[in-house]
């Protein structure tokens, strides 16, 4: 009984360790290089974009055109599983309804080069964006959708670009499944594991405060926010979509979804709320 239960206390040693020194990084990243399906097969014209990082990786994206006159351009920033090709079909429907693409691969992820982790995903959403503005700026009015992970991401992403009067200003951000913080969701799946419930509060630690969204996301004002969130998501919890739009400042909207986790856009409803969200966000006027 003894030994047995010194392994056990050696196991959690371990798994403490482990995660200490990676930051918890594998509560957030679980890439893969397999393509699942590719823009083409689903009659999608699209362009591989390489980008090179100031730090010497290299990441892969794809642009997508709007198969119809463009009525803007989506930045989407997908979640922490795999890579691009397996969240192509959350973005596949918006070229079809006059909105062109542009996706990109995080460090570690698909072709993307590098290990990933928190400061070089945001470092890497950035690089994403300032492309995109640059190499295709007649293609405005902009909007960042990002998912799960993704959203995390686009909280500190949209809330530096409105700070710094970044230009051109975001037409509007769409925040899908995303949680209220890095420390704050990582806190919250080490409770709900019986053999990291004793660590919750050290591990959680070891993500810097800097990247609570709940703590940013007011930031994004005047640029309209959308918050889109399922009661039955079983990865992120309901609650954080409503903290997340308590802490938005106006303008913003709410879209209470049932479906499960980053399943929001397989509904044909919840798609148009989205549409409307972004033709209303475009027609109106925000300064920064």
């Amino acid at each position: 009984m003894a030994n047995r239960t010194q392994r056990l206390l050696l196991k959690l040693m371990l798994l403490s360790w482990l995660a200490a020194v990676s930051g918890c990084s594998s509560l957030f990243f679980y890439p893969d290089n397999t393509v699942y399906i590719t823009p083409d097969r689903l009659e999608l014209d699209y362009q591989d974009i390489y980008l090179d990082t100031a730090d010497g990786e290299r990441l892969h994206g794809w642009w997508i055109p709007a198969t119809t006159e463009a009525s803007g351009t989506v930045y989407f920033l997908h979640g922490n599983a795999q890579n691009i090709s397996s969240h192509l079909l959350n973005v596949a429907w918006l070229p079809k309804e006059g909105y062109n693409v542009f996706m990109i691969d995080y460090r570690g992820y698909g072709q993307s080069t590098g290990a990933p982790d928190i400061e070089g995903a945001l470092h890497d959403s950035e690089i994403g964006l300032r492309w995109l503005v640059d190499a295709k700026a007649g293609e405005s009015p902009f909007f960042m959708l990002g998912q799960s992970l993704g959203g995390g991401l686009s909280i500190m992403l949209a809330s530096e670009w409105v700070q710094r009067e970044e230009q051109p200003p975001l037409a509007g951000v769409i925040l899908d499944s995303a949680f209220a913080g890095f420390r704050d969701i990582a806190r919250e799946k080490l409770d709900g594991f019986w053999l990291t419930w004793l660590f919750q509060a050290p591990l959680s630690w070891t993500i810097p405060d800097d990247y609570e969204g709940i703590d940013h996301i007011a930031r994004i004002s005047p640029v309209p926010v959308m918050i889109t969130h399922s009661v039955r998501d079983g990865i992120i919890p309901f609650h954080h979509g409503q903290d997340l739009y308590d802490a938005a400042r106006e303008p913003k909207r709410f879209l209470q979804t049932d479906t499960p986790h980053a399943g929001t856009f397989v509904i044909p409803a919840y798609r148009q709320a989205v549409m409307a969200f972004m033709e209303d966000a475009a027609g109106g006027e925000h300064d920064q």
